[in-house]
This record gives structure tokens, C-alpha cells and sequence, in this order.
């Protein structure tokens, strides 16, 4: 049934809801009385329910959608076409998410937004936005879009824009989940002409178990996270009944694929044996852009959260730099907002449908406008831009900005701009069984929780700090260490064929104030397993958009755990020495300014 919808329809006020507690927190769906002749030139347009039914990944699965047609929009008046779905948890009924549908409907595009397979009321086990599965399911409602497959109840769409037969004019946006699946999409359909991915992943071995010095070491498990997602996707038979057999897996699993089970069960046994951990990494990796970005051709609008602890900037560059190597028009911004809250006014909230208001909204706007309505007019922005808070709009360049200025780690625990500066010396820290380091909990942000502030529990971290900054500081980037430790407990057992006996730590950068208060900017750390403690070792940071103001100092801290992850197998004492000739190193991409 189609129902008349017009602008004036009330929009949820939540920005994307895209993990835990987002379909209950999203406002409903609100319609209005059929539009009048005014109203239609004003945004009108119709909605309809539609079921599909496709072979995804081996099995049959129903998708539930919504389509969004535009008053006026037919076969002599066709329109291009986006389409969206929704984020982990959530479902095509989300606020967030059909705020989607009906922002563009109203801007004159056709909109299709359907709830993911395994929620909502489509079908099939959640498999983690799979290009085979996922990928393959949205190819078929591109199929719908260029006229060449019926929904279930008979629907056809003859009215989207073409570029050649069984081609329709079609982009995609959404975030988190519903970011990855527009990158798997595209990598099985190149019928697919634009993405804008909001706040998703790049390698989920990364995101769930990272590794910040080497992606080929098991990494460190980001347990809040994943454990929080892993319950929310098997409680979907509960959250949303249905007798649909799709929806259940009868090999181990509830909800999930089995090898998607199979890895949380390993990260959770703190166990990392090396068959059962290469096939646990190269699992998260095919389901990951990492493994197929060379497949996507379609230019994309990459945006991510500075203030994200589950998937961080670095994914985004990651994303970026590759597509970019090979040719393909893609274009970075870094938002206030991500998965750890951070929304801030005058930034995009997608739930309120008014994208002129806000840089990011603007900038999708115009991505569309060039690759959807074809005006190449259309300004599509720089190639990088960041939020910087406290300061008039966005910062932009050509690129991300590179390492600019190295500081070396001096034994008296200051951290020096020359290395004659360095002191000779050593210092020492130890983990306990316990953690005694807190940077978040991890879902806090997202449903609106306190969080105790970032702390270290003394003689459990190291620290190296610099002299009072004589100017400000404008850091944008993933900051770089340089380190090596001595650590004889772990060097006994690191090779014991078990990754869970190498030595765990975790960098961190903090900002001191005068009066010494620490901020962890966006409680972002880098969890590393150490490759091997006889050897340096390089840490790539989580990247940052951050001004370290006249006055404040630069913290350097290694610590032995954090509440948000596992941590040592053992009690494992390190040592770091530093001579003039011998040290660590911190490089920063700085923007303005410089330490010393």
C-alpha cells in the first residue's frame, strides 16, 4: 500500500542509531494526510512496504524494504535512486534510518531503505555485510531499482533514471553496518554509482582484535565491544520474533554465521593457537573491505567519527589511501561524531533530514548531485577535511597531512625535540591480573552512560612528557612510536606457538593541562602484541584531530592493560632504557605549530 507522505511529516531527532539499543531509542515512523498539489511541490512523496525475495550466500532470504517515491517521479519522469539500510541492531524502521528515505525523497530522489538480512523482518543469519551474502543480496534490489526484478506482492519500478539497460542510476548511504554493506555491494555490482559510507570498518580482525605494530599478530580483544554486538545479534530472534528458519543456525550458533560465532568463541578463550588464529583472521578479513576494496570502482565519499573507539579513523585512511592508489575518485572527511557519541552543533544529525544545514550534509549532497543528477558543476569538496572543534568550520587539504616532527624518549621520562637532549637511563612497570588502566567503557557513549575519566594505576605505566608548549599545537593524524622493551618473562614464552604469551601493551597519548589535569582525546588508545620484545617495534596510534594548547604538555604512556580489552597472559615487568644513541621515538603530523 502506498502512503502519501508530505515535508511537513515529524523526523526523528536521533543521529544515525547504529549499535546497541537503536531501534528502541528511533522515533516512529510518522505519515501525514494525503498531499496536496502545493505540498507536492514542496517534497511530497508516497511510501511503499515491499517484500523481496533473494538468493544470498547459499540461501533464500526475505528483505523487508520501504520504498520512497517522489510526487511527479514515473517511466516520462524518472529520478536517480538511493539505497540504505541500517545499522548493527537495527532495522529499516529505525528514525535514523528511514530519515534516510524520506530526506532524499523529498530532495527528489527515489529512496529504497530495507532492514539488513537478519534483522528487522528480513531474513537469513547475520553474516557480517559478507560480499557474497550481503553484497549480493542488496545487488538484487538494484535489480528492483533497473526494472529487472519484481518485489514479491508484483511492484515494479519503471521511474528510476538509467544508464543503459538493466542499469539504473543508483547510490548508497548509510553508517557502521550499513556503511560496510554499501562497500561489499560495490564490489559485486558495479552498476553501483556512488557510496558515502558514514563511521564503518576496513578490517574487522583490526577492529575487534587490534594489533596497532603488527596486522599479522593476532591483536589485543576489544571484548566490550565485540561481546556487546555478539549478544545483540543473537537476542534477534527474541528482540524481533519470527518463525523465519533462515534466521536460526542449527550448527553451534543462533544468529550468526558459524564462522562468525566461531571467532568471538576464540577471541574469548584467550587462546590464539595458530591454525585456528590465521583461519580466525582471514575470516574477518574476507568479510572486510581490506580483503575486495580493489573491486570498487565507484566513487566513494569516505566519512568517519574522530570520537569512535570501535571503528577509528585509521580505518577510514585505510579505505582512503587504497581506492585512491587505484584511480578512484575518493574523498575523506573527518566528522565530530562516531560510534563513542561526539555529536556537536551544526554537525550532520541525519535523523533530523536537514542536510543543507551542516558541512557534511552539504558535501553528500553535492557527491550526489555529481555522480547521481550528473551536473558537473557540482562541487564534491576537497579531498581531505576535518572537524576542529572550538575553531571556525572545517580544516582541508589535498591529502591527509604526514608525520612532521619527531620527539625522542628520554630516561628521566621527558620527551625531548633532539636527541642530544636524551637522557641516559631506565624505568620500569609491571601488569597486574587485574586491569589497572581505564580509557572507556565502550558502549557508555552510545546509550548515553557516564564514564569514569581515563586513569593509570602508578607503577603499572610509563610516561614521557614534554616541556610546557610555548604556542599551540594542531595535531591531525595517527601519530607514530618508535619502541623497544625488555621484558624477560615475555621473551621465555613469546614463542611458545601460543599468541596469547607475547607481551601485551597499550600507547596512549594524552593532553596535560597546567594544573595536570589528563585528557585521552576521544579515549582512543593502540593495544599491541608484541611481535617480539628482542626487536623495536612500530605503533601506528589511532588518529586524531586535536589542538594541545600555550601552556599545556604532551603525555606519552605505555600501559600494561585497559578495562576495555584483555590483557597479559601472566605477570610480564618491562623495562625501557633510553641512551642519546638508543631510544624510542614519537613522529606527530602536525598541522600548525611544533613541540620544543
Amino acid at each position: 500500500m502506498e502512503v502519501p507522505v508530505s515535508r511537513a511529516v515529524p523526523r526523528s531527532r536521533k543521529v544515525l542509531a547504529l549499535v546497541a539499543g537503536a531501534a528502541a531509542l528511533a522515533a516512529p515512523l510518522a505519515l501525514a494526510a494525503p498531499a496536496s498539489g502545493a505540498e507536492a511541490a514542496a517534497g511530497a512523496y508516497t511510501v511503499t512496504p515491499l517484500r523481496f525475495t533473494v538468493e544470498a550466500g547459499g540461501r533464500s532470504c526475505a528483505v523487508d524494504a520501504d520504498l520512497y517515491r517522489p510526487a511527479g517521479v514515473d517511466a516520462e519522469h524518472p529520478a536517480p535512486a538511493v539505497l540504505a539500510t541500517n545499522g548493527f541492531g537495527g532495522s529499516k524502521n529505525d528514525g535514523s534510518t528511514d530519515a534516510i528515505g524520506k530526506a532524499f525523497a523529498e530532495r527528489g530522489y527515489v529512496g529504497l531503505v530495507y532492514s539488513g538480512l537478519g534483522f528487522g523482518k528480513s531474513g537469513c543469519l547475520i553474516s557480517l555485510d559478507a560480499p557474497e551474502t550481503d553484497g549480493r543480496a542488496a545487488a538484487r534490489l538494484v535489480d528492483f531499482l533497473a526494472g529487472a526484478l519484481a518485489a514479491d506482492d508484483g511492484t515494479r519500478a519503471d521511474f528510476v533514471t538509467r544508464d543503459g539497460a538493466g542499469d539504473p542510476r543508483v547510490g548508497m548511504i548509510g553508517g557502521s553496518y550499513g556503511g560496510a554493506v554499501q562497500l561489499a555491494t560495490a564490489s559485486v555490482d558495479p552498476r553501483v554509482d556512488a557510496l558515502v559510507p558514514l563511521i564503518t570498518w576496513n578490517d574487522l580482525a583490526y577492529s575487534l582484535a587490534p594489533n596497532a605494530a603488527d596486522r599479522d599478530t593476532p591483536g589485543v580483544f576489544k571484548w566490550q565491544w565485540a561481546n556487546g554486538f555478539y549478544l545483540m545479534g543473537e537476542g534477534q530472534p527474541l528482540l524481533v520474533p519470527s518463525l523465519d528458519p533462515s534466521r536460526i543456525n542449527s550448527l553451534g550458533c543462533l544468529h550468526f554465521v558459524t564462522d562468525a560465532c566461531d571467532t568471538v568463541r576464540l577471541l574469548n578463550s584467550g587462546r590464539y593457537p595458530k591454525a585456528a588464529t590465521e583461519k580466525m583472521l582471514a575470516y574477518a578479513r574476507s568479510v572486510s573491505p581490506v580483503s575486495y576494496v580493489d573491486r570498487i570502482n565507484a566513487p566513494t565519499l569516505l566519512v568517519q567519527g574522530q570520537a569512535d573507539t570501535l571503528f577509528n579513523l585509521n580505518e577510514a585512511r585505510a579505505t582512503y589511501d587504497r581506492l585512491r592508489e587505484r584511480g578512484v575518485d575518493t574523498r575523506m572527511i573527518w566528522q565530530s561524531w562516531g560510534h563513542s557519541g561526539g555529536q556537536k552543533p551544526g554537525e550532520l544529525d541525519l535523523g533530523q533530514g536537514d542536510l543543507e544545514s551542516s558541512y557534511v550534509g552539504q558535501r553528500i549532497l553535492g557527491w550526489f548531485d555529481r555522480y547521481l543528477r550528473k551536473n558537473t558543476a557540482a562541487d564534491t569538496g576537497p579531498a581531505f577535511a576535518w572537524y576542529r572543534e572550538g575553531q571556525s568550520g572545517y580544516g582541508t587539504a589535498d591529502g591527509v597531512p604526514a608525520l612532521s616532527q619527531r620527539l625522542y624518549l628520554s630516561g628521566d621520562g621527558k620527551l625531548v625535540d633532539n636527541r642530544a637532549k636524551v637522557a641516559e637511563g631506565s624505568r620500569r612497570y609491571s601488569n597486574w591480573l587485574v586491569p589497572t588502566s581505564h580509557s572507556e567503557s565502550s558502549l557508555a557513549g552510545t546509550i548515553g552512560l557516564s564514564d569514569p575519566r581515563p586513569y593509570d594505576t602508578p607503577g603499572t605505566y610509563l610516561g614521557w612528557t614534554t616541556a610546557p608548549l610555548a604556542a599551540p599545537v594542531d595535531l591531525v593524524g595517527a601519530p607514530k612510536a618508535t619502541l623497544k622493551v625488555d621484558s624477560p618473562a615475555a621473551e621465555r614464552v613469546q614463542d611458545s606457538g601460543d599468541a596469547a604469551d607475547k607481551l601485551v601493551l597499550f600507547a596512549k597519548l594524552y593532553d596535560v593541562a597546567p594544573d595536570g589535569t589528563k585528557t585521552l582525546v576521544n579515549r582512543l588508545v593502540a593495544p599491541v602484541r608484541v611481535p617480539d620484545v628482542t626487536r623495536p617495534f612500530t605503533v601506528e596510534l589511532p588518529a586524531v584531530v586535536h589542538r594541545y594548547e600555550t601552556g599545556h604538555r604532551l603525555e606519552l604512556v605505555i600501559a600494561a592493560s585497559d578495562t576495555a580489552y584483555s590483557g597479559n597472559r601472566g605477570v610480564k615487568p618491562v623495562t625501557v632504557a633510553s641512551a642519546p644513541d638508543d631510544t624510542g621515538t614519537l613522529e606527530l603530523p602536525l598541522v600548525q605549530g611544533a613541540v620544543g
